[in-house]
């Protein structure tokens, strides 16, 4: 069976299960048949053998001119290279470990949140993370605990990641800043770059394939913008030759349910970068 017909069966198995928008250049299910000639009529011209074996090919074997599945494009991004010199000579960046980071981030007096704060929170996961989830800073239940993402919104998160095959232990989960504002504000700016090197050196120590940048503070802190998210989501960044993904914060998911679609998108997408840099 060639590419043009696995193509039309998997648009066809779609658009039976009720699907009628298919993330593929923006084109509809229905679009994408009339793109390659095929139409509803032409359904049952395949033996139900061949139907069968095209059931489990994916769509984006099809496309691609060779026979192994690629992940499709996304709009290349912002890219972040080089650093801020006297950052990247700092004391932490000479820490060893993500544990050594650990321990630093609790002795921590760089900024004034650690006054207010009753835990720091460093973050925890796997020390080699092929994925990265970066929040904005620890909250109530983070500040009691000394644990990332664990209250509701870390619930959440632990959900988002499970629809993707991924479990909490399988990833690292950390945050820009690393004691809680008081009340939940946002950090300042000196709060921010207070912090930034304990999240930029455990990004260089875990080298991930991919980072999801949770929240506007992550991703414009990341990406040193201040372009908003709704405009940063869609795109492959690159944060020092490493794929990011921008997204809503889970909290923000609980106030705003109808960002769960675009939410889903957006880290199916880092599902699809993490896949495509198997064996890398």
């Amino acid at each position: 069976m060639n590419a043009r017909e696995r193509l039309r069966l998997y648009l066809e198995q779609r658009r039976d299960l009720g699907e009628s928008e298919l993330l593929l250049d923006s084109m509809t299910v229905d679009d994408a048949l009339r793109a390659i000639g095929a139409s509803r009529r032409e359904e049952h011209e395949l033996t139900p053998r061949q139907r069968a074996s095209a059931a489990d090919t994916d769509w984006r074997t099809a496309l691609a001119p060779e026979p192994e599945p690629v992940a499709p494009e996304s709009p290349a991004g912002l890219v972040i290279a080089g650093g801020n010199d006297e950052l990247f000579n700092s004391d932490i960046m000479r820490l060893t470990s993500l544990k050594a980071i650990a321990k630093a981030v609790e002795a921590c007096t760089r900024g004034p949140l650690y006054k207010t704060a009753n835990n720091g929170v460093p973050g925890e996961g796997a020390a080699k993370a092929r994925l990265v989830c970066v929040g904005e800073a620890p909250g109530a239940t983070e500040d009691e605990t000394g644990r990332p993402f664990v209250g509701a919104a870390g619930g959440l998160l632990t959900k988002i990641l499970a629809a993707v095959d991924l479990t909490r232990e399988e990833v690292f989960i950390t945050n820009v800043v690393k004691h809680r504002p008081p009340g939940n504000r946002n950090p300042t700016p000196n709060e921010i770059e207070a912090c930034s090197p304990y999240l930029v050196h455990q990004l260089e120590l875990i080298k991930p394939k991919v980072i999801v940048a949770f929240g506007t503070f992550a991703a414009q802190t990341l990406l040193n913008t201040k372009t908003p998210i709704g405009k940063l989501r869609g795109e492959v960044h690159r944060y020092h030759g490493i794929p990011l993904v921008v997204t809503y914060h889970p909290a923000a998911l609980l106030r705003n349910p109808s960002w769960k679609r675009p939410t889903w998108e957006d880290v199916k997408l880092a599902r699809r970068i993490l896949d495509s840099a198997t064996g890398a």
